[in-house]
C-alpha cells in the first residue's frame, strides 16, 4: 500500500480511538496527538509530506495499547508493531 493509503487507514484508526482529526497548516513546526479538556485531538500538519504526516499519526497510535485490538490493514498493523518494537 502506498503512503497516502496508509495515512488514510491510520487516520481511520485514530478516529476509532476517539481522536478528532484536525488538518491544519502548521508550517512544518508541529502536530500530533493531544488531549484537551478530556477530548482527544490529532493535529495533522499539512505543510509536511505524506510520509511525515503518517509518522505523526503512527506516533499517536503507538501510545495507545488499545490500538492493537482495532481492525486495520495487515501492512499498517505491521508498521505500528514495528514502531512499538523500536
Amino acid at each position: 500500500m502506498h503512503t497516502v493509503g496508509l495515512l488514510e487507514q491510520a487516520l481511520n484508526v485514530a478516529s476509532q480511538l476517539g481522536y478528532q482529526v484536525r488538518q491544519e497548516w502548521l508550517g512544518g513546526s508541529g502536530g500530533g496527538g493531544c488531549e484537551i479538556k478530556g477530548r482527544r485531538y490529532l493535529f495533522l500538519d499539512l505543510a509536511l509530506s505524506p510520509a511525515d504526516q503518517l509518522e505523526q499519526v503512527l506516533d499517536t497510535l503507538y501510545r495507545h495499547s488499545e490500538a492493537a485490538s482495532l481492525a486495520m490493514p495487515r501492512e499498517l498493523r505491521a508498521i505500528v508493531q514495528e514502531k512499538k518494537a523500536a
